[in-house]
């Protein structure tokens, strides 16, 4: 089976009903993408498909060939650069197991709505944190989009 992770293409040696989660973690080694439910509640396992976040611990790897996958390991584009630095600033994650699928999340919803509000946010990032920093997921999702606005102008 071939897919594109990464920005690279990759070949690997797996049944066709295999969970992306599972072909990333244990056929690719990208360890990013964390198991956490197993049926696409928690969000530890968000990756981006095609500039989408998608929950990989339900997806067969094999209904995305030709498709676009991103995990927090690829090498970051503005909007997950700009995330990045912003979870620093608001000291974000405490454990960080869920964080990895949490900025994923975000960059999927700054991609399709650049000035997100806070309803915005809770309706978008349904990820969940067992730390419990939601006010500072949201203060740092806000930071980015102004920092990303600002180099826009």
């Amino acid at each position: 089976m071939k897919l594109r992770v990464n920005d690279h293409e990759t070949e690997f040696d797996a049944p066709p009903d295999m969970p992306l989660l599972w072909v990333l973690r244990d056929e690719l080694g990208l360890t990013g993408t964390k198991f956490g439910c197993g049926v696409a509640a928690c969000g530890a396992c968000t990756v981006e498909v095609d500039g989408v976040a998608m929950r990989s611990c339900v997806v067969p790897a094999s209904a995305l060939a030709g498709r676009s996958v991103r995990t927090i390991e690829g090498s970051p584009d503005r909007i997950v650069a700009a995330l990045q630095a912003a979870w620093v600033r608001h000291q974000t994650p405490q454990c960080g197991y869920c964080q990895g699928g949490m900025i994923l999340a975000a960059a999927s919803l700054l991609r399709q709505n650049p000035a997100p509000g806070d309803a915005d946010i809770d309706q978008a990032i349904t990820n969940l944190c067992r730390c419990g920093t939601y006010q500072r997921i949201r203060a740092a999702i806000h930071d980015a989009a102004k920092t990303l606005q600002g180099a826009r102008a």
